[in-house]
């Protein structure tokens, strides 16, 4: 890519959290990563030291707020503080995966918001603006008072099925829920295939039990789409569920792997085939290893260039158009 630079530059910037993802950003932008050494006192407390003058540029801070979320989350506005007292000129906080965001409203009586309060929390810091993909309700854009910019990884998905040439008249993408639904829809146009729909319900344990699902799925191969996969719980019940209903062949594709606990290994002896998802959140060497029904692939190009039309204050509405042609590269 050729950046038009103009005034004092571009900047971009990793935190502790996705340095492999910032490193591919910053290739596809022609620029080299910044200089910043983040590390941790004795106490825990982060450590943060900037090895070059930022005064005036246009600071791009790449750091998802995966777990460990609250560590990401502090270090991510001690670097924006520090920015701000270096007299960037711009700080845009790049967040590929915006923690706290199913947080996002109040469940039962005394709940907090806690995804307004970070967006609050980012503001006071000193961000500009923020960049960031898949908010698990569109809404917390609204949370903000700055400019929010929110990418969508739909596109990046089905680029990767449509490589495979299946038949569109046997593929079917799923919603594990009617909650999930629009996500799943705009996943399914990129395809042009048809979709079903989960009725998914709560236990008394707060666990999740898939009663039903509309759409025809018998003899199908099911993609079973989400924005994020976290236990792995709901995701591996609709997909036994789908088996159960006749369906060929069951994977699943989401934007954000955040496999908490033992998801990886529950997800590896599933009845899934295939569990597709981006880099918004980095996947261990070991976890890579340990299932090699996880497909990884790289969304740094979309994210280079929305930086880039931000930078030159272009819009980012044409990378919404034919989205599913461009953005991905399977890396991994």
């Amino acid at each position: 890519m050729k950046m038009n630079v103009h005034g004092k530059g571009i900047k971009i910037f990793s935190g502790s959290s996705n340095p492999g993802m910032a490193r591919e950003i910053a290739h596809h932008i022609g620029v080299p990563l910044g200089v910043m050494k983040v590390g941790r006192f004795s106490d825990g407390e982060v450590s943060l030291s900037i090895g070059e003058v930022v005064r005036g540029s246009d600071v791009y801070i790449i750091q998802s707020t995966c777990m460990p979320v609250n560590d990401n989350l502090v270090e991510l506005l001690v670097i924006i503080d520090a920015m701000k007292r270096a007299s960037a000129g711009q700080i845009t906080a790049v967040i590929p995966y915006f923690g706290y965001a199913r947080q996002d409203r109040k469940a039962k009586a005394r709940d907090p918001i806690s995804a307004k309060l970070v967006a609050n929390v980012l503001t006071v810091a000193g961000a500009d603006r923020v960049l960031t993909m898949d908010l698990h309700t569109p809404q917390i854009q609204g949370f903000f008072d700055i400019p929010m910019d929110h990418l969508l990884g739909a596109g990046a998905l089905a680029e990767y099925y449509a490589k495979k040439q299946i038949d569109p008249e046997r593929l079917v993408a799923v919603s594990p829920d009617a909650g999930s639904a629009n996500r799943t829809r705009y996943f399914a146009e990129h395809l042009n295939i048809a979709i079903a729909i989960g009725d998914k319900r709560r236990t008394v344990q707060d666990d999740c039990e898939i009663i039903g699902m509309i759409g025809d799925v018998k003899d199908k191969i099911c993609v079973i789409f989400d924005d994020v996969i976290d236990t792995g719980g709901t995701i591996i019940k609709t997909a036994e569920v789908l088996m159960e209903l006749g369906a060929a062949e069951v994977s699943a594709a989401c934007t954000h792997g955040v496999f908490s606990g033992n998801a990886v290994a529950k997800l590896q002896n599933s009845c899934l085939t295939e569990v597709v998802f981006l880099d918004t959140i980095p996947l261990s060497e070991e976890n890579k290893a340990a299932a090699p029904k996880l497909t990884q692939l790289s969304i740094s190009k979309l994210f280079a260039d929305a930086i880039d039309r931000i930078f030159n204050d272009k819009s980012l509405s044409v990378l919404f158009q034919n989205q599913h042609m461009r953005g991905a590269h399977f890396a991994r």
